[in-house]
């Protein structure tokens, strides 16, 4: 077993840095298809906003996947901001009822669902810096 492989919550890790790729390639590829999944009106306005983040979900999947393992925390890192960022602007929408409930629910299962597993990994890797301080 490799560094990458042994460390704490690699595989699903690796498994939501893949999954951010394929959600960014179909938001550049078929942005209007994404929309009418999601349940919102598909505009010009909202393609193009779709297709950055798409680029950004991709930047942020290979980013990821391509360092090398001492760098990937810091990927790992700079993602979950991201979706800290994501989440608290779904929460937001929620909120405000501008989105369709089930829309607003969907995206921020998603969006939360990475939240939760990069911020367990930074709890983890907070307890290990703790124990191993002297």
């Amino acid at each position: 077993m490799n560094a990458a492989t042994a460390a704490p919550l690699a595989a699903p890790l690796r498994a939501m840095a893949l999954g951010r790729i394929a959600l960014g390639a179909l938001s550049l590829a078929a942005p209007d298809a994404l929309a009418r999944g999601a349940g919102v009106p598909a505009t010009p306005q909202l393609a193009y906003m779709t297709r950055i983040f798409g680029a950004r979900a991709i930047a942020l999947g290979a980013g990821y996947l391509t360092a090398p393992v001492a760098e990937r925390r810091r990927w790992q890192r700079l993602a979950l901001l991201v979706d800290a960022s994501d989440t608290a602007t779904g929460l937001r929408q929620l909120g405000r009822r501008e989105l369709p409930r089930r829309s607003a629910v969907a995206l921020l299962a998603l969006t939360g669902g990475y939240l939760a597993l990069g911020a367990a990994r930074l709890a983890h890797d907070l307890r290990s810096t703790t124990r191993m301080a002297p």
